[in-house]
């Protein structure tokens, strides 16, 4: 149904994407880049938040990482992940496929500003081994999304990781 959802979407939306099957799992960002011949970080990641009563999607790009104060100031609270149940039931879409696209639940979408590195960039389509390729200004375009700027700076991250 989820994948179905997706491409009835893209059919009513923009019917010159392609949704593309690959017969091994793209459910990790690793798994997802090696499937479709990019770098980890050109994969979009949809993640699933709740800020107090609100519930959000975010998509950014495969490496980037929550920074906390920035999504805090961004959102107006802690935003936390919700488990695979509930992302299941609000998208939808199963966790290692959850996209912006044919949404069970309208669910209003976020694109972080670390996706506009690349004029193009592979989110899942709602299906563990989907995914298409889509310019990053059309796909926040296509699903309404507002710009954000909540992950860690490249900087930030080489320092955190340098340190753990």
């Amino acid at each position: 149904m989820s994948l179905q959802s997706v491409k009835a979407f893209f059919a009513e939306h923009a019917p010159d994407i392609e949704v593309i099957e690959t017969p091994t799992s793209s459910a990790t960002v690793a798994l997802a880049a090696e499937a479709h011949g990019v770098e980890p970080a050109q994969i979009a990641k949809t993640i699933c938040l709740r800020v107090g009563e609100r519930v959000l999607l975010v998509v950014a790009r495969g490496d980037a990482r929550i920074d906390n104060r920035k999504s805090r100031d961004a959102f107006g609270g802690k935003p936390r992940m919700l488990d695979h149940e509930q992302v299941a039931e609000l998208t939808g879409h199963p966790v290692g496929g959850v996209c912006p696209f044919g949404l069970a639940t309208p669910v209003p979408v976020y694109c972080d500003v670390s996706l506009r590195a690349f004029d193009k960039v592979v989110p899942a389509a709602g299906a563990i081994n989907a995914a298409v390729r889509i310019g990053v200004e059309r796909m926040a375009q296509l699903v309404g999304a507002e710009w954000c700027d909540i992950c860690q700076d490249a900087v930030d991250r080489q320092g955190t990781e340098a340190a753990e």
